[in-house]
């Protein structure tokens, strides 16, 4: 019986029209363009607009991109995962919200919840349904409204965070293209460095929480970077060995885009040049669970069937992973 991989057969993505720049943020806080671009990388970031939008208005706009980009009809998929730290609302997931908008009928599906790892963490649950034989298509979406919960006099957090999300689709293959090898690592120590201080059944929201802004981004920076730039690091690093991979057969590095030092930092660990690295940071900032799947729909036509990809990421909480995917497919020429 011949082995079945889960490879992406097709990517959407989305981001909001509004762009808010570093110059904007001059106004409204104590920072400046050259202080957030040194520190980060970021130039600007994109803020969803608009009365009762949420984040399943911009993963659905992915999804639709998805399914017309394959040529299949919504009702085929089976089941959708969202990775998101901002549902639009605590219950129902937000995943079932985008089935019903998208018109997914016939699928199940439910969030994950692991900050900026949660795009790889639900890749690879979804990988599962396929390499099992369970279903033959599946949705997994990563895709944040940070602006929902940013404190836009916080210098230390609002400059890094946007909005924004993309999906792709798992189909089974039979040729070895698709994912081959997985890690994911989890430090829940780390949850005091970076959390939401309300919200949640210990801290449930009360008019005082509201009043002391405990239900924005709580951020202790420094802690955050160093955990960070050693764990995204060594976790791609190891899948590289683990996989007999160098950096001469790595075609790509698809590492979440939470700072410019840190995306850095990961490459070098892999011996890695600039060109073999995605990097639209300054454009996106921190799309949280959406900057890998932006990455990928942003480079699709530049990855051939084959191409050997490594996606990494580290989250709050703390969660950290990394992924390895041969590309399985040449996107059209248009």
């Amino acid at each position: 019986m011949q082995k079945i991989h889960a490879a992406i057969t097709a990517v959407g993505g989305y981001v909001p029209e509004y762009r808010l720049t570093n110059a904007e943020l001059e106004k409204m806080m104590d920072t400046t363009d050259e202080w957030i671009q040194t520190r980060t990388g970021i130039k600007e970031r994109r803020v969803l607009k608009g009365e009762g939008k949420g984040s399943s208005d911009m993963a659905v706009e992915a999804v639709k991109e998805l399914i017309a980009k394959r040529g299949i009809d919504p009702k085929e998929i089976e089941l959708v995962i969202c990775a998101t730290t901002t549902p639009d609302m605590q219950f129902p997931a937000t995943a079932n919200i985008i089935c019903d908008k998208a018109g997914m009928t016939n699928a199940w599906g439910y969030d994950v919840g692991a900050a900026c790892s949660g795009f790889i963490f639900a890749l690879t649950v979804g990988a599962q349904f396929i390499e099992t034989g369970k279903h033959k298509k599946v949705i997994v979406i990563g895709v944040d409204k940070m602006s929902s919960i940013m404190n836009y006099e916080d210098r230390t957090t609002a400059i890094i965070f946007g909005d924004g999300g993309g999906a792709v689709l798992l189909e089974p293959n039979y040729e070895g293209y698709g994912m081959i090898d997985s890690l994911q690592r989890t430090d829940g120590s780390g949850r005091i460095y970076l959390h939401q201080k309300a919200g949640g059944s210990v801290k449930p929201a009360t008019v005082e929480t509201v009043m002391n802004r405990e239900h924005f981004v709580y951020q202790e920076g420094q802690h955050v970077f160093k955990f960070a730039v050693k764990n995204m690091a060594e976790v791609a690093a190891e899948i590289m060995v683990r996989n007999n991979l160098t950096a001469e057969n790595v075609t790509w590095l698809v590492p979440h885009q939470a700072n410019m030092r840190i995306i850095n930092a990961t490459a070098e660990r892999m011996n890695l040049p600039p060109e073999k690295v995605m990097v639209n940071i300054m454009k996106y900032g921190n799309t949280t669970n959406g900057t890998l799947p932006l990455c990928l729909w942003e480079w699709e036509d530049k990855m051939h069937k084959g191409d050997n990809i490594v996606l990494a990421a580290f989250g709050g909480g703390f969660t950290w992973g990394a992924t390895y995917l041969k590309w399985a497919y040449d996107t059209p020429k248009k």
